[in-house]
């Protein structure tokens, strides 16, 4: 059972909730999520069960997509609705400057995490400080916003479809557009719609993942750990190799005429490329990079048992 699964996350849950759902549905403690979303988001989560698990900080570090109601007007200690209200002030902007605002951040800017969130200061979660009532200093960190595109304007609701690099908090984001309008804002709906290749169209909700265990069809819905570098060219290698591959030891490979692929193999000799490898019998062992210093090929991620 290695693999990732696209779980849809529903409202409540939290990131650490659905992990330890999949723990007792699948029957295995090796599970780990690619990427938290807040408990009062939804949405595509990214899951990595098994040898997979391997892959959860490269899942993580995906571009993603969401879908935003921003509520103008109100803040909260939190950024979003869940939290204590702080304040109220009354919406002056009209549609086209808060049009204007939104679109202002498109580029990306330097952004302070929020308090309430996992991100770790000198080894403690913020949000554990944030509940015992302590405020720290965070150190803003460059975020990419892509692309945001308003679909509904209704004020004081905004909804907005958002495209973003990883590290983005949408809270954050809402609230320094409310800054910039002068009245504030909060966050009063979230959903993830993508989060790397993984949509929400795919995404199964935990319900779905434990009938499909209990009918016997999980494999239906766990995606193959070696898809995910399906983009990389494959190569396999003769039987004497495969005894080093199978070990992680480094390899020494040129690509010859008798490749099945020659094509897309010749470039081997290019310093930092890698490369799907699988033994003599077909089976996926892992990434390989080649290193041209000195002319082998050596483990990048390792995921044959």
């Amino acid at each position: 059972m290695d693999g990732i699964i696209n779980i849809y996350k529903e409202s409540g849950y939290t990131s650490h909730d659905v992990v330890a759902c999949l723990r007792g549905i699948l029957k295995t403690k090796k599970i780990g999520h690619a990427g938290t979303l807040d408990p009062m988001a939804e949405g595509v989560l990214p899951v990595c069960v098994g040898n997979a698990t391997k892959l959860c900080e490269m899942l993580a570090d995906h571009d993603k997509e969401y879908e935003a109601v921003m509520i103008l007007g109100k803040t909260y200690d939190t950024l979003d609705v869940t939290g204590v209200l702080q304040e109220e002030r009354e919406v002056m902007s009209t549609n086209e400057e808060i049009i204007v605002a939104v679109k202002s951040f498109e580029g990306g800017y330097d952004q302070v995490p929020p308090m309430y969130s996992a991100k770790k200061v000198d080894g403690k979660k913020l949000y554990d400080l944030a509940r015992s009532g302590k405020v720290v200093e965070r150190k803003s960190v460059p975020v990419k916003i892509y692309q945001i595109d308003i679909t509904e304007l209704e004020s004081p609701h905004v909804t907005m479809k958002i495209s973003c690099g990883k590290g983005t908090y949408i809270r954050s984001l809402i609230d320094d557009i409310g800054k910039k309008l002068g009245c504030g804002a909060a966050m009063e709906k979230l959903t993830r719609t993508r989060s790397g290749e993984y949509e929400i169209s795919g995404a199964h909700k935990l319900s779905e993942i434990e009938r499909a265990m209990e009918e016997g069809r999980i494999s239906d819905v766990i995606i193959s750990l070696e898809s995910f570098f399906s983009a990389l060219p494959a190569i396999r290698l003769n039987p004497e190799l495969s005894k080093l591959l199978r070990n992680g030891n480094v390899i020494r490979y040129k690509a010859s005429d008798d490749d099945p692929e020659p094509e897309s193999l010749r470039d081997v000799q290019k310093d930092g490329n890698r490369y799907r490898m699988y033994d003599c019998d077909g089976r996926f062992a892992g990434i390989y990079e080649y290193k041209k210093a000195e002319d082998l090929l050596k483990p990048y991620k390792m995921f044959l048992n």
